[in-house]
């Protein structure tokens, strides 16, 4: 566990970031010479380093999945959790959207014409009575509490910080400025929260902090205006992956899990 004494002991934090494109910065200028992983330099995990001073391996993944932890992403690209050791004093990690497959989700509530030419795509996840999306992220839960397990058997000495996913699109949206129906932008960011509920709830029971970035994202969301926008929406206005952080967001982020950093290394007084 990360303590102050550690921290003066050395030099500099050893930092290891792990995740999905949340976390790696898709298309985000500053980007990473491993192409395949379309990871930036400028994410979250690389402005907290720079804040905190420490040494970043950042080993984060667009597409990544739990599996990619322990195994190789695309048949080459090397375990994520190949990066972690007892060297270790510091873990990030946002993981669980690709494996509850929220990103396609998302894409298929796109309606470019206003109700009722379409179909909403929230009655078609939760006909029937179920809520499939729900279904899945509760089905992930399990899978990521064993990770936040492993995360700790691999790095004994570190502090794990989970940090979630955030507020994508408004209440009610903002249909037409991003082609989603009120109702299924409702579904969507409600699943997102979801799943950011359930990753507060693993990490408060496996041992790890929570940086919940749902609420500093508020108003910054796809319906912004460009300067304000801490994520992109079906149209990008600025440089980086539609439906995901842009440079705004990952400064946010990365300042966010920072100061979490901080107050945990503060002494009791």
């Amino acid at each position: 566990m990360f303590t102050p004494a550690s921290a003066q002991a050395a030099d500099a934090l050893d930092y290891v970031a792990l995740g999905d494109s949340a976390a790696a910065g898709p298309l985000i200028p500053g980007r990473d010479p491993n192409l395949a992983c379309l990871r930036s330099g400028s994410n979250y995990p690389g402005v907290a380093a720079r804040l905190l001073g420490a040494r970043l391996t950042d080993v984060t993944c667009s597409g990544a999945e739990l599996n990619d932890l322990t195994g190789r992403q695309h048949g080459f690209v090397p375990p994520q959790f190949d990066a972690l050791g007892p060297q270790t004093d510091l873990v990030s990690v946002t993981i669980g959207g690709n494996d509850a497959d929220l990103v396609q989700a998302a894409i298929s509530c796109i309606n470019l014409l206003p109700e009722p030419i379409g179909r909403s795509c929230a009655d078609g996840f939760t006909s029937g009575g179920r809520d499939e999306l729900g279904a899945r992220i509760d089905a992930v839960a399990p899978r990521f509490g064993q990770a936040l397990d492993a995360i700790r058997d691999r790095a004994p000495n570190a502090e794990v910080v989970v940090v979630g996913y955030g507020t994508y699109i408004r209440p009610g949206g903002c249909y037409p400025v991003q082609p989603i129906w009120a109702r299924d932008a409702d579904y969507v960011q409600g699943s997102v929260d979801r799943l950011s509920a359930m990753l507060r709830a693993e990490a408060a029971g496996h041992g790890a902090k929570f940086v919940d970035i749902g609420p500093l994202s508020r108003g910054h969301d796809t319906c912004a205006a460009p300067s304000e926008k801490y994520f992109e929406g079906v149209i990008p206005t600025s440089i980086a992956a539609p439906l995901h952080p842009n440079a705004n967001g990952m400064r946010a982020f990365g300042q966010a899990l920072s100061e979490a950093v901080r107050s945990e290394a503060q002494p009791v007084s």
